[in-house]
This record gives C-alpha cells, sequence and structure tokens, in this order.
C-alpha cells in the first residue's frame, strides 16, 4: 500500500513555478486540483440529475448528491486514494459514505473512470479558456488597439534584419500585434467551445448503459449537456485527444505572439534605441550593483514563459498516442497542462499592465528616422528613377549610397550634386522632391492601416 503524502504547509516549498511565484487565483479555481475534483464532482452530479429525469431515482437523491459533492475536499479524497490507490475509486467512495443507503446505487452508475475525469478535464480546460484566458487576451488587445490608434501617425524607422529599412508609423507596428493576437483570440474562442467530452464507458462502446437505455448515445448527450458539453463523435475509454490538442496548439500560438511582441518591445528599450519604456517604480531596482540600471523585466519575462510553454506542446503531441481503447502513457504528463495555460494567463496579464503604461519616446523616435542622413530614401528615388526610365537606377542610387556613407553626406546633398541625375531630378513631382528631402512622409498608408486594422479589432472583438 501506498505510503501516505506529506502535506505542503508552505507555499514555497512548492517545486513548479507556477504554485507561488506565476499562481494566479482565477486559474486556480480551474486548474488547481481542488478545481479538478469540483469538477469531477459536477459530472458524477451531471450523471444523477440524468439518471433521475430517465426515473432511476428520485429528486431526494439528487438534492442529498448535491449536498454531498458541496462538501467533498480533495484531501479526503487523496486520503482515500492512498488507502485503495486509485483516483477516481477514492472519489466515488468519499461520495458514497456520507449518502444514504438508497442513494449509493446511483452513484458513478454505468461509468468508467474517464468518463469522469476526461470529462471533468474538458469542461474545465474549456472554462478557464472561455472565462479567464480569452478575457485577459482581450484585455492586452484593447491596449494594443488604444496605443495603435494614438500612435497611428507616429512616424518611425521601420526595421529588418534589425537593420533600418524605410519609414513606418509606430501604430502600423503595433497594428501586426492587434492582427495577429485578434485571430488567435477568435480561434481560441472556437476551439474551446469545441471540446468534445464522453459518457461512453470503459470502451467507449456503451456497454453498461446500453444495458439500461435503449439510446445510451442520448443517455450520453443529456448527461454532457448538463456540463455545457457535447460527446466526441466516437471515443474510446478516453475522449479522443485531437480537439484538446488543437486548443493548446493555439494556446502556444498565441504565446508566441506575446514573446514576438516582447522581443520587439524589449529591443526597442536598447539604451542606443530608447523609442519605447517600460514604467519604472520610484522603489524599483534593476541590479543589485549598477544603480543606474532600468531593465526592460516584464517584457524579458514574457519571453522567458514561452520558453517553458513551447516546448511542452511537444508533449501535448506525444500523449496524442494511446495504445488500443486506452493505455496509462499520459497518466503524469496530462497532468501538466495546466501549467501552459497558468503561464499563458501571466505573461499576457504583465503585458497588459506594461504595455497600458509604454511611455513612447518621440524625440529618439525622429533622432532614428534621422541617423543615417536620409539613406532611408534611396528605395523611393530608386523607383521614381527607373519609372522616369534610367537604365540601372538600383545600381546608380547604391553606389551615391556608398558616396554618401563614405563623405558622410545626406543622401540628397549627393543626389542634387550628381550632374547624371538633373533630368530626372526635375521631373519629379513636388511630392516626390519632398520625400526625398524629408524622410517622415515616406509612410506609405502606414497610418491609414493602422488605423483600419485596430478600428477592425476593436468592432469583431466589441471592445
Amino acid at each position: 500500500m501506498k505510503t501516505k503524502k506529506p502535506q505542503i504547509q508552505d507555499r514555497f516549498d512548492c517545486i513548479s513555478p507556477a504554485d507561488y511565484r506565476y499562481w494566479d487565483e482565477e486559474v486556480a479555481c480551474y486548474l488547481s486540483e481542488n478545481g479538478f475534483t469540483r469538477y469531477k464532482l459536477l459530472v458524477e452530479l451531471a450523471l444523477v440529475r440524468i439518471l433521475h429525469r430517465y426515473k432511476f431515482c428520485s429528486q431526494k437523491v439528487v438534492k442529498e448528491v448535491r449536498r454531498v459533492c458541496s462538501q467533498i475536499t480533495t484531501d479526503e479524497v487523496y486520503e482515500e486514494e492512498d488507502r485503495i490507490g486509485h483516483d477516481i475509486r477514492a472519489l466515488v467512495n468519499c461520495i458514497r459514505a456520507k449518502v444514504s443507503e438508497s442513494a449509493k446505487p446511483y452513484i458513478h452508475m454505468t461509468a468508467t473512470s474517464f468518463d469522469i475525469s476526461d470529462t471533468a478535464n474538458v469542461a474545465r480546460y474549456k472554462d478557464v479558456v472561455e472565462q479567464v484566458l480569452v478575457p485577459a487576451l482581450l484585455g492586452l488587445e484593447k491596449v494594443l488597439i488604444n496605443i495603435t490608434l494614438r500612435e497611428a501617425k507616429t512616424v518611425q524607422i521601420g526595421r529588418t534584419h534589425g537593420q533600418h529599412a524605410v519609414p513606418i508609423t509606430f501604430g502600423f507596428a503595433l497594428a501586426e500585434y492587434v492582427s495577429r493576437l485578434g485571430g488567435s483570440i477568435e480561434v481560441l474562442k472556437s476551439l474551446a467551445s469545441e471540446l468534445p467530452g464522453k459518457f461512453s464507458g470503459a470502451v467507449g462502446a456503451y456497454n453498461a448503459s446500453s444495458l439500461f437505455f435503449e439510446d445510451p448515445e442520448g443517455f450520453e448527450a443529456e448527461v454532457l449537456a448538463e456540463l455545457g458539453l457535447t460527446p466526441a463523435e466516437h471515443s474510446t475509454q478516453i475522449v479522443p485527444p485531437e480537439a484538446l490538442t488543437r486548443l493548446f496548439c493555439e494556446i502556444t500560438i498565441a504565446a508566441g505572439v506575446l514573446a514576438n511582441l516582447s522581443d520587439d518591445m524589449r529591443n526597442l528599450q536598447r539604451t542606443e534605441i530608447g523609442e519605447v519604456g517600460e514604467e519604472f517604480e520610484a522603489a524599483q531596482v534593476g541590479s543589485s550593483t549598477m544603480p543606474q540600471k532600468r531593465n526592460p523585466i516584464n517584457f524579458e519575462n514574457a519571453k522567458s514563459c514561452w520558453k517553458i510553454v513551447m516546448p511542452r506542446i511537444m508533449t501535448v503531441f506525444m500523449d496524442q498516442i494511446s495504445e488500443h481503447q486506452r493505455d496509462l502513457t499520459n497518466s503524469a504528463s496530462a497532468r501538466t497542462y495546466g501549467e501552459i495555460i497558468a503561464y499563458v494567463v501571466s505573461t499576457v496579464k504583465r503585458l497588459a499592465r506594461t504595455m497600458n503604461k509604454l511611455t513612447v519616446d518621440h524625440v529618439n523616435l525622429e533622432r532614428n528616422l534621422a541617423m543615417q542622413k536620409g539613406l532611408v530614401v534611396a528605395e523611393p528615388l530608386y523607383i521614381i528613377l527607373a519609372a522616369q526610365g534610367h537604365p540601372d537606377a538600383h545600381e546608380k542610387v547604391r553606389i551615391l549610397t556608398l558616396q554618401a556613407q563614405r563623405e558622410k553626406r545626406p543622401l540628397e546633398e549627393v543626389v542634387m550634386n550628381d550632374t547624371e541625375l538633373k533630368g530626372y531630378l526635375e521631373k519629379m513631382t513636388p511630392h516626390q522632391q519632398q520625400i526625398l528631402s524629408n524622410p517622415s512622409l515616406y509612410t506609405g498608408i502606414a497610418a491609414k492601416k493602422a488605423k483600419a486594422v485596430a478600428k477592425q479589432w476593436k468592432q469583431k472583438l466589441e471592445l
């Protein structure tokens, strides 16, 4: 027989950081072991309610089971599991120990363990995504939309490969994340709502329930409907894993979007760039030895949590394989899925707070745009020259940019002094000539696009 496990008296005796450093009360309501116990009890209660509907037991039995289920604690279930070595039977025994003799026959009637645990898991993952994760993501999305609209016209140098490219706007840069995150939110809503449950017995063939019901599939559907779920088209002893796998794939994708946003914001805070900044509390310390440090800790934390979350999708994929009607190779690994959501929720809430107080340094934005002395207009210059018939516009402009860099002169000045280009320059429109002298005008439709994307997602998500 198993020895009794010691109880954790101090949260700092926990092993997983999710249980002390990144613990979230909202998440714990669903994904803690207490939350899991509560959902398993809800499944057992749903069964008794439907047995009453089919006139197997009285309403008095339903009320009695409901009252008892509200009293069962995880501690006593674990104590019983220590005695008998089976988690679901331990739960059933705890219920049966507190109900009358007349109610005992209907506890767990026709059910197998995974009718209870798999369905409870599906129900709690559905609820935590819909009630905690999605609302948190919507909160961050709203913050990003507000900044996008506010900074839609704020000119910023675009960057590819870490190098200055052509101008965009800061609002346009954030609109990317409004769009990507909005897409994940919609997919998460859909996938969570479609998670199936099961109540089809030991191998999924309704062997036990078919002893009593002419339509065991209808009975299954009614039990699951009590929990806001629908049955899988085909189940074995377990719910087919693909729906939950897809949900965790999208959660991982969303975490990747958050990590990408964090990387961008963190890099824009580099000392030599300084275009944005996290709020820094008066008493906050950035370094134990360098008092001047103001580190981008929140964005770095988001990236770090992504490093935890991303590899764990491999475990979810490996748990997709279960031999025949079921094996136990996911018995330990599947218990860790909740931590994925815990870390992502922590990340989302932290980023929402951080982005809401983000400072945008317009002076540094202008400084960085001007850093290359107009070289960023090389693209429009070459395109305009090519459109006017220059036989080798790209090479000509490339040579002029090298000259400007070598002589440390503005590109516009070098271009204006080039005799070969005089005729081409005279044919340029006033707007084209203005762009050469003022790169901040060369932002395409960045501002318009930023506003359009922000407004579209604001409307679509009803923010």
